[in-house]
C-alpha cells in the first residue's frame, strides 16, 4: 500500500511539471489564428489552449485534465487503502490487484533487483497514462467550452477540456523526467566510470591488435549510442502524442461524417472501442520502452559484473 501511495503522489508531480511546460508553450502560440483554423477545419489544435490566467500563471485545458486525473487517482487510492483488510474486497481488491499485476509483469522483464529500484516510476507511468487516455474519451472532453454560432450550429472553438496526452508538452515532460531518472539509476548501478565504459567500452574478449581496433570501433559505436540516448525523450514523447492526437482527430472526423444523430452518436461507437484499446496499448508501450531502456544500461556482461562487484 505504501508503494501505491508513492505511485499516486508521483502522478501529481507529473501533472504539475507537464502542466507548467504546457502553459509556457501555449503562451508562445498565436491563439487568434488557431481559433480561425479550428473553426475552418473542425479539428483539434496541435497545442493546448489557454482557458484561464491567474496573475500571470496560465492554465490550459490540458493542464486541467492532468490535475483532474491526478486528483482522481490520489483520492481513489486513499479511499481504497483507508481501511486495510487482511482479505481485500471492493476498491482495495482492485487496487492491490493492479499494483501486484504490474509488479509481477515488470519483475519478469527487468528482474527482481531492478524492479525494487524502479517499480514506483514505471507503475506511475502506466497508471497515469492509461487513465489520462481514457479520460480523454469521455463525452464532453473537447466538445464543451466556448465558441461561436454559425450556419451549421454552435461550434466549440476553445474547449474546456483536452486530452492530457494529446498535448506534446505533457508527453515531453514525462519523457524528460524518465531521462533524469534513467541517468540517476545508471550512475547508481554502474558508477561514473562504469557508466562511461558501458557506452564506449569494448565488448567481448579480444587481445593484441584486434583489441586496439575494437576500442576504436566501440568508441564510434558509443558516439552513436549517445545520439540515440539523447533522442529517446523525443521519440517517446512524439510516439504517445501522435497516437492520442490522431485518435482524437479521428473521432472528431467520424462524428461529423454523416449529419444528424446517427453520424454523431452511432458511427463513432466502434472507433471509441478502438481508442480504448489504443489508450491501453500506448500506456503499456511507453512503460515497456522506458523499462527496457533502463534494463539495457543496468545490465552487465558476466566478466564486467564480477569486476564491478
Amino acid at each position: 500500500m505504501l508503494v501505491a501511495r508513492t505511485v499516486l503522489t508521483i502522478c501529481l508531480f507529473f501533472a504539475l511539471s507537464g502542466g507548467v511546460v504546457a502553459a509556457e508553450a501555449a503562451h508562445n502560440q498565436d491563439e487568434t489564428s488557431a481559433v480561425h483554423e479550428v473553426q475552418a477545419s473542425h479539428t483539434l489544435t496541435p497545442y493546448a489552449i489557454e482557458i484561464a490566467n491567474i496573475k500571470g500563471f496560465r492554465i490550459t485545458n490540458s493542464m486541467l485534465v492532468t490535475w483532474i486525473v491526478a486528483a482522481g487517482l490520489i483520492v481513489f487510492a486513499q479511499l481504497a487503502t483507508r481501511n486495510i483488510r487482511q482479505v481485500p474486497e471492493g476498491a482495495q481488491n482492485f487496487w492491490e490487484w493492479m499494483v501486484e499485476s504490474l509488479h509481477e509483469f515488470l519483475e519478469g522483464i527487468i528482474g527482481p533487483e531492478l524492479v525494487k529500484r524502479t517499480f514506483w516510476f514505471f507503475a506511475t507511468l502506466f497508471i497515469f497514462i492509461l487513465f489520462s487516455n481514457w479520460l480523454g474519451l469521455i463525452p464532453g472532453v473537447g466538445t464543451i467550452g466556448w465558441g461561436t454560432t454559425g450556419e451549421h450550429g454552435f461550434h466549440v472553438a476553445d474547449p474546456l477540456l483536452r486530452g492530457a496526452n494529446a498535448d506534446l508538452n505533457m508527453t515531453l515532460a514525462m519523457a524528460m523526467v524518465f531521462f533524469a531518472c534513467w541517468t540517476v539509476w545508471a550512475l547508481q548501478v554502474n558508477g561514473p566510470g562504469g557508466f562511461i565504459m558501458h557506452i564506449f567500452g569494448p565488448k567481448g574478449d579480444t587481445t593484441g591488435a584486434l583489441k586496439l581496433l575494437m576500442i576504436v570501433v566501440f568508441l564510434a559505436v558509443g558516439l552513436l549510442e549517445v545520439v540515440s540516448i539523447l533522442f529517446r525523450p523525443v521519440s517517446l514523447s512524439f510516439r504517445l502524442y501522435g497516437n492520442i492526437f490522431a485518435g482524437e482527430n479521428m473521432l472528431e472526423s467520424m462524428s461529423r461524417l454523416v449529419p444528424g444523430w446517427i453520424g454523431s452518436v452511432v458511427i463513432p461507437i466502434p472507433f471509441y472501442f478502438l481508442e480504448v484499446l489504443v489508450g491501453l496499448v500506448q500506456a503499456l508501450v511507453f512503460m515497456l520502452l522506458t523499462a527496457v531502456f533502463t534494463l539495457l544500461i543496468c545490465t552487465h556482461e558476466e566478466g564486467h559484473a564480477e569486476g564491478h562487484h
